[in-house]
C-alpha cells in the first residue's frame, strides 16, 4: 500500500521593513499565524471546495520567529494549489509581508537538510546585523530551533 506523497516547502517569510511597528504590539510569527494566513488566502482565492481539499494535508511544520523561515507540507497534488496561496499572501495580523519560496523536496529528509542550511546562514546575517546585542536567550532559541528541524518527521 503506497502513503501519501507529499511535498515540502522552506519558506521565508519578510516583513515590511517600512512599517513602523509599535513596541507593545510587534508581530510574532507563529505555526497557528502563518497557517491562518495561508488558509485564508486559499480560502479567498480557491473558495471553500479548494480550502477542504488541502485540510487533510497542508500543516505548517516549523517556524523560526528569529530567522523568519518556515517548512509547510501539502499533498503533491495540491502542491501548486498552496505554493500559489503563499505567494498571495499579504499581511500576517496587521503587519504587511512577503514570502518566498526557498526549496521544494519531495521529502522530509532532503526539506530539513535545505532548511538547516538556510537557518545557519541567515543566522550568521542575524548576528552580524545584531552585533554586540545579541543575548545568550536568543542564541540558546536558535538552537532550539535547529534541534527542532532535525527531529522534524512526516
Amino acid at each position: 500500500m503506497v502513503g501519501f506523497k507529499n511535498r515540502y516547502m522552506v519558506v521565508e517569510v519578510f516583513l515590511d521593513p517600512n512599517k513602523e511597528l509599535p513596541v507593545d504590539d510587534p508581530v510574532i510569527l507563529t505555526q497557528f499565524n502563518v497557517s491562518k494566513a495561508i488558509r485564508d488566502s486559499i480560502l479567498v482565492n480557491f473558495g471553500e471546495c479548494g480550502l477542504a481539499s488541502l485540510l487533510g494535508s497542508f500543516q505548517v511544520k516549523y517556524v523560526n520567529p528569529i530567522t523568519k523561515l518556515c517548512i509547510i507540507r501539502a499533498s503533491r497534488e495540491d502542491c501548486q494549489k498552496v505554493w500559489s496561496a503563499i505567494t498571495m499572501v499579504r499581511s500576517i495580523g496587521n503587519c504587511l509581508v512577503l514570502f518566498n519560496v526557498l526549496d521544494l523536496s519531495g521529502s522530509i529528509r532532503a526539506c530539513k537538510n535545505a532548511a538547516l542550511k538556510c537557518e545557519e546562514v541567515k543566522f550568521e546575517h542575524y548576528k552580524l546585523a545584531v552585533g554586540a546585542r545579541l543575548s545568550a536567550d536568543v542564541t540558546q532559541h536558535m538552537e532550539n530551533c535547529l534541534d527542532k528541524i532535525k527531529i522534524l518527521e512526516h
